[in-house]
């Protein structure tokens, strides 16, 4: 399991969590961050700092933003494995269920 970041981040990017992960873990793509599920070692840092409560332990995702798992899966599967975050900074692209949502900012 790995934390998720659902849509409440989508336009936003705060990037509070991103400055709090250990690891370096969360990466920015066109819309939305995103949470490598394999590089993510579950320390729980970027939940608490995120202000639009856009993160979730996987298994506490709300119905609402259930699908938010497999996107945030989809995004990687897009990049692959890069291991770092700030190695290749900001990424053109969302999952095509993120890029089709209308403007939420």
């Amino acid at each position: 399991m790995t934390y998720v970041i659902a849509q409440p981040c989508v336009d936003v990017k705060d990037r509070a969590c991103v400055d709090e992960c250990p690891i370096d873990c969360i990466y920015e793509g066109a819309r939305s961050l995103y949470i490598h599920p394999d590089e993510c070692v579950d320390c729980g840092a970027c939940e608490p700092v995120c202000p639009t409560v856009a993160i979730f332990y996987q298994d506490d995702l709300p119905p609402e933003w259930a699908a938010y798992s497999q996107i945030n899966a989809d995004f990687f599967r897009s990049i692959g494995s890069p291991g770092g975050a700030a190695r290749i900074g900001p990424v053109p692209y969302d999952p095509p269920l993120v890029a089709a949502l209308p403007p939420m900012a």
